[in-house]
């Protein structure tokens, strides 16, 4: 038997030692510096920069409306002011709008806390009145406006083998008088006003009839409708709509119901 230690293998390269695991932590990315545009895309827009709706349009032409019946503004400056009011963008454009008002107040585009005590309107939401283009057009077919919508001082009709209707009665009055010039030419144009408006004019009817029932309001205040133009194998027939009145209009800011 053989007690003699044993012998190392010749030729057997040595075991490495185990590797760990982990990895070396690497160093942070840099991060990218923000550029201007990048910058400004994420700051806070200015009030004067925010969009204006038609809650805040509709304020703006509260007080115009106000200014006029104190006489504070002629007819064309209101006229003028009320269009820039209602085409505003942002609430920038309407604040110049009433700045040289003496009776101006502040407009406060902050929408008031909602009063849970008081109470909520119970009657159908009223919308603002659309606006619409001074001129009617009827050439080889019909045209009507009604419902709630803005009437400036003046509208130009024109029926051309065609007719036209207007329906003034549930219509927004931002002028103390309107007057509608009328061009019938084989066509017809029909117009209805408020029974508690005044209703004046006539025109020329040539091979055709032009027919304006006119009346007087009892409020001295009331917007007056006056109707004129020509009508050529046509017709033009406007008179007051009985059991219709005029709620809105420039003047009853004075308090005259």
């Amino acid at each position: 038997m053989d007690n003699s230690p044993p012998q190392d293998d010749q030729g057997q390269p040595p075991v490495p030692a185990p590797v760990p695991m982990t990895r070396p932590e690497a160093a942070p990315e840099p991060r990218p510096t923000p550029t201007p545009a990048q910058a400004s895309a994420h700051a806070p827009v200015a009030e004067a920069e925010l969009r204006a709706s038609d809650a805040d349009r509709e304020r703006v032409a509260e007080l115009l409306r106000d200014a006029y019946a104190e006489g504070r503004l002629d007819v064309d400056e209101h006229a003028e002011r009320i269009e820039a009011a209602y085409a505003a963008k942002t609430l920038g454009d309407l604040v110049p709008l009433t700045r040289d008002l003496p009776s101006h107040r502040p407009v406060s585009f902050e929408k008031p806390p909602v009063d849970a005590s008081a109470p909520r309107p119970t009657g159908p939401v009223q919308l603002p009145a659309r606006e619409e283009a001074p001129s009617i057009v009827a050439i080889f077919g019909g045209a009507s406006r009604k419902g709630r919508w803005r009437v400036g001082s003046h509208l130009k009709v024109a029926a051309v083998f065609g007719g036209v209707e207007i329906d003034l009665s549930d219509a927004v009055f931002e002028s103390p008088e309107v007057v509608i010039d009328v061009l019938s030419l084989f066509g017809g144009v029909e117009i209805r006003v408020p029974e508690n408006v005044s209703l004046h004019g006539g025109g020329i009817g040539i091979f055709g009839g032009f027919d304006v029932k006119e009346q007087t309001a009892a409020d001295p205040y009331a917007p007056v409708v006056r109707v004129k133009g020509t009508a050529i194998f046509g017709g033009c027939d406007a008179k007051p709509r009985r059991g219709k009145k005029l709620k809105e209009w420039v003047r009853k800011q004075l308090g005259v119901d």
